[in-house]
Formats: C-alpha cells, sequence, structure tokens
C-alpha cells in the first residue's frame, strides 16, 4: 500500500481580510448600525437619553412590538409571511374590549380570549396555506381583510371604550420594581419562544422547513402541520399584542394595530442580520425591535419632525435585508 505523504510546502488558504470584514460586517452590521445610534444621540442629548428613566422608557416602548414581531418571526422560519398581524391585534382588542362592556368578563378572561382570538386566526392561515395550497402573501392579505370586515361588523367603525377602565389599564401601566409590566412581559414571552424555536423538536422542525421544505419533508418532517404550527403562533402574539395595546390606550379602535405590520416585519429582517447570516430568530429580532424604538426616541428627542420616524423605519427594513444580503455576497466573491 503506498502511503502519500502530505506536502510542507502547501499553504492552506485562509480567508482574505476583505472576506473576513465582510463577514463581520455581515454579522454585527446591525449591532453596529444600533451602537452608532445609541452613541450619537448620547452625545446629543446626554441629560435626556442616557439615563435610567429613558432606557426603561425605551423597553417599556419595545415591548408591544416586541411580542408581535417575535411571533412573526416563526412564519418567516418556515418560509412564510403573514400581513394579517396588525388586522389581528386590532381585532383581538375590538372583540375583548367588547366582551368586557357587554358580557362583563374580567381582564385574565379577556387575556385568554386574546390568545384564543389569534390562534384561531393563526389557524385560519395556516389551514389556507397548506391545504389549499394558496401563497401565503395572499392568504394571509385575505384573512386580514376578512378580519377588518369582522371588526366593523362588531364595533361599527368607532372606538370601544370601558366605562372605568382603571383596572384594566394596569395591566400596561403598572408596575413592578419601577419596571412596567409590559417589559417583563416581552422579556419572558421571548425566553418562551426562543427555547421554543431553539430547543424544542418543534423549533428545529420549523428552522429544516424554512431552509429546505423538501429536504425536511424526506427526512420524515410533517411540513405542513409545522407551518400551521407557525401561524398559530404568530396568531397569538398578535392578539396578545392586541389586547395590550387596548389596556395602554383604555380603548380599542378598527386599526389600532395597523401600524405594527410594518415595525414587526422591519425589526425581524433587520434582526436576521444580528449574530446571524440572514437567518430568522428571537434573539436578532427583539435586538431590531429596539433598534427602532431607539431611533424613535432619537428622532424625539432631537425634536425633528414625525416623518423622519417613517423614513427611519423604511430605511431599516431595506438595511436589514440589503446591506446584509450585501455583505453575505461580497464575502463568497472575495
Amino acid at each position: 500500500m503506498t502511503v502519500t505523504a502530505l506536502d510542507p510546502t502547501a499553504v492552506v488558504a485562509t480567508p482574505s481580510t476583505s472576506t473576513r470584514v465582510w463577514k463581520w460586517f455581515g454579522r454585527y452590521g446591525a449591532l453596529l448600525v444600533l451602537a452608532v445610534l445609541v452613541v450619537s444621540t448620547s452625545i446629543l442629548e446626554p441629560d435626556t437619553f442616557a439615563t435610567w428613566d429613558n432606557f426603561i422608557n425605551i423597553l417599556n416602548q419595545s415591548a408591544l412590538s416586541a411580542i408581535i414581531a417575535m411571533g412573526l418571526t416563526f412564519a418567516l422560519v418556515t418560509g412564510e409571511f403573514d400581513l394579517s398581524i396588525g388586522n389581528v391585534a386590532s381585532l383581538s382588542g375590538v372583540i375583548c374590549l367588547s366582551a368586557m362592556v357587554d358580557q362583563e368578563i374580567g381582564v385574565v378572561a379577556a387575556l385568554v380570549l386574546a390568545v384564543v382570538i389569534g390562534a384561531a386566526v393563526g389557524l385560519a392561515n395556516g389551514l389556507v396555506v397548506t391545504l389549499l395550497n394558496v401563497n401565503a402573501l395572499v392568504a394571509t392579505l385575505g384573512i386580514g381583510t376578512v378580519a377588518v370586515g369582522i371588526n366593523y361588523a362588531v364595533a361599527g367603525g368607532t372606538p370601544v371604550g370601558l366605562p372605568d377602565p382603571a383596572g384594566f389599564i394596569q395591566l400596561t401601566l403598572g408596575r413592578f420594581l419601577g419596571i412596567p409590566y409590559p417589559v417583563f412581559m416581552m422579556l419572558g414571552l421571548a425566553a418562551v419562544l426562543w427555547f421554543i424555536l431553539n430547543r424544542t423538536v418543534l423549533g428545529q422542525s420549523m428552522q429544516a422547513v424554512g431552509g429546505n421544505a423538501v429536504a425536511a419533508q424526506l427526512s420524515g418532517i410533517r411540513v405542513d402541520r409545522v407551518r400551521v404550527f407557525a401561524f398559530v403562533i404568530c396568531g397569538i402574539c398578535a392578539g396578545l399584542t392586541g389586547i395590550l395595546l387596548a389596556s395602554r390606550t383604555g380603548s380599542a379602535a378598527v386599526s389600532g394595530g395597523d401600524s405594527y405590520l410594518l415595525a414587526a416585519f422591519a425589526a425581524a429582517f433587520f434582526g436576521s442580520a444580528v449574530l446571524r447570516d440572514g437567518e430568522f430568530h428571537v434573539i436578532g429580532t427583539l435586538i431590531g425591535v429596539v433598534t427602532v424604538s431607539v431611533g424613535f426616541n432619537a428622532i424625539a428627542l432631537v425634536g425633528l419632525e414625525t416623518y423622519w420616524q417613517y423614513l427611519f423605519q423604511g430605511l431599516l427594513l431595506i438595511l436589514g435585508v440589503g446591506v446584509g444580503s450585501l455583505a453575505r455576497r461580497r464575502a463568497s466573491m472575495a
């Protein structure tokens, strides 16, 4: 038997400096954006921005957006989209407050009802996508429009308010150790969703489906069932966001949750460039939401007009998708 000796003069190919730079930028560029925002605003507004109270305020403002965006992350992980989340949040708030007014249900029952509403809409989305084989964009847009119709049927197009909202608004305005309840809800839900996505068979199956649905099917994963579960989780988070939004304002409007759609997508896509190469994950989405809130907070403190918030949010969505893809492409070409 002939043994071929290794050539000691052989040179092992190592990544070039350009490749390493682009890979670093693809993984940590989003964190760099957040760091630049924090440092620059701290310099511009040191007495108001860089304070503990403002830090808690940013987390509190991030909470509802984070809850709905982390739910959306599950649909995105499986390779699907959900355009109904804003409508589901609105529907949840309107139905729950209507039930509290007409049926006199309590706050806990309203929370449970919000979860049930979100799960039902998510299930409907999942079944339309899997059983009827309708594209997720079309299916969720259609289901969301149905939700709008139900909303108007229930509320008649007018906001629903409580005669005495004092106890209800404590759900979001109450504090523990000086920290608002929504912050604890956000962090607790983030821990649960992270565990589901990264430490359970269901979560691993979702990632496999999103990576290659055909290969996942051949390996024995029930792809359609996994997709349905992803939509259900997405719907539950949207429903929970709706009732918390209603608690924060003391009333529910038929379009109250609409603005959360773009915010959720911007956070999820921007977060996909955090620590991973374009993969959606819960921690990244959470960082994406905080980045949006820091930007909004900075715009308000500096004194810019409101339209700058829309510009910032749109640019952040483009950055999340475009810059990460560019960095990965340049790294592979270098």
